[in-house]
């Protein structure tokens, strides 16, 4: 599949650090960045990349409220607006570095508005936990959220958006939860075991964008073939019955099995399955308009760079081999930047093999319990039948 992709990057994007020992250390990005580059991803035919500026006070604005904005611009404790907590710490040149964070997905978007590029990918962002006036979950401006409220001002009538990190994307639920407009789907672990504590399935929008808020809880433990279950009998039915005019994705990678702050067992390649399929998806229901951004992901080395690199070539219509070895000098790269030896090739050696739900409903499953859940609760706002 040939497509055209615009990347956002700039070197000061690892500005948003919240400090040493925090998990949200920015080297998962400067990594894969490295990844991408020593890889030819970046340097492909179709490929773009570009310096975004931050987004401006009126560009925040559209989802932050101003007391919010001026809070973080003061870069000093205070708990009503969830700064200076472990999650989110202040930082000096907090407000430039998120602000920064921001305008990356909004260039990513206009590129892909304006017709610059199919597909406009921001690696740094997918901050989707940042409510309306106050930070949560390492997330201090929503991006997301910003760039589609942006796109729907510039006339966009229909969004998809798609949240495959292992945490509830609440904040841009939040965001949208009483407009028609936008399509949030958000597959997550179960909140009774994993921050934050949201996205039951019951949980389905206002009431006046019924049907428009997407929740699939997963139990702890789920793995490749489960997680790609329940998506492929979510996702596609859904996004054909709402027929966006763009997707918007967010790509948080803390569904491995390795990731230190949650429970699910996915592996690089079933990540890779997802972003192979939302890219097929963007094609079939939107033109092939696609937003995506990065999001979670806390296993720095081994998880972070390869999983993301997989999702820039798998933009740029390259997808890459998930047998090639890693090049030498990213290994070296990583070795000398991180201490920890880098993985040697770009697969876990998983199948990605699962078995459709439209084969049959097993009411003893845990998965398929979930996923008849989310089924009952929106498929008949969109004229589907739960069933199968």
């Amino acid at each position: 599949m040939t497509c055209t992709l615009h990347v956002a990057w700039d070197d000061r994007l690892t500005s948003y650090d919240f400090g040493p020992g925090h998990p949200l250390a920015p080297v998962r990005v400067e990594l894969t960045m490295a990844l991408a580059r020593a890889m030819g991803v970046l340097s492909a035919d179709g490929v773009t990349l570009g310096t975004p500026e931050p987004a401006t006070r009126e560009q925040l604005e559209l989802v932050h409220a101003p007391e919010y904005i001026d809070a973080v611009r003061r870069a000093a404790p205070d708990p009503s607006f969830g700064l200076g907590t472990p999650d989110d710490p202040v930082f000096p040149g907090m407000h430039e570095a998120s602000s920064l964070v921001a305008g990356a997905t909004l260039a990513a978007a206009g590129a892909m508005w304006s017709g610059q590029a199919a597909h406009g990918a921001n690696v740094a962002g997918g901050l989707h936990h940042a409510m309306h006036r106050a930070a949560s979950g390492f997330c201090v401006y929503n991006d997301p959220a910003i760039a589609i409220r942006w796109l729907l001002e510039q006339g966009a009538q229909r969004i998809g958006y798609v949240d495959i990190d292992v945490h509830h994307g609440d904040g841009v639920q939040a965001a949208f939860y009483d407009d028609p407009r936008v399509l949030t789907i958000s597959l997550h672990e179960h909140p009774m075991t994993l921050f934050p504590g949201t996205g039951l399935p019951g949980e389905t929008g206002g009431p006046q964008a019924e049907g428009t808020a997407v929740n699939v809880a997963l139990p702890a433990g789920t793995g490749d073939a489960g997680w790609l279950r329940a998506f492929h009998a979510v996702v596609p039915p859904l996004l054909r019955a709402f027929r966006p005019e763009i997707l918007v994705s967010q790509h948080g990678c803390d569904t491995h099995r390795l990731d230190p702050l949650a429970h699910l067992e996915l592996t690089v390649d079933g990540q890779r399955a997802a972003h192979q399929a939302l890219h097929e998806l963007a094609h079939e229901v939107a033109g092939g308009r696609w937003l995506l951004t990065g999001g979670g992901g806390y296993e720095l080395v081994q998880v972070v760079p390869r999983t993301w690199t997989h999702l820039l070539a798998v933009a740029a219509g390259r997808p890459l081999d998930p047998g090639l070895a890693t090049p030498a000098s990213w290994q070296e790269y990583t070795l000398a930047r991180t201490g920890v030896p880098a993985p040697a090739q770009m697969t876990d050696g998983g199948a990605a093999d699962f078995t459709p739900f439209e084969s049959g409903f097993d009411p003893g499953n845990a998965i398929d319990r979930a996923i008849m859940a989310t089924r009952s609760a929106v498929f008949p706002a969109h004229g589907l039948f739960p069933g199968l």
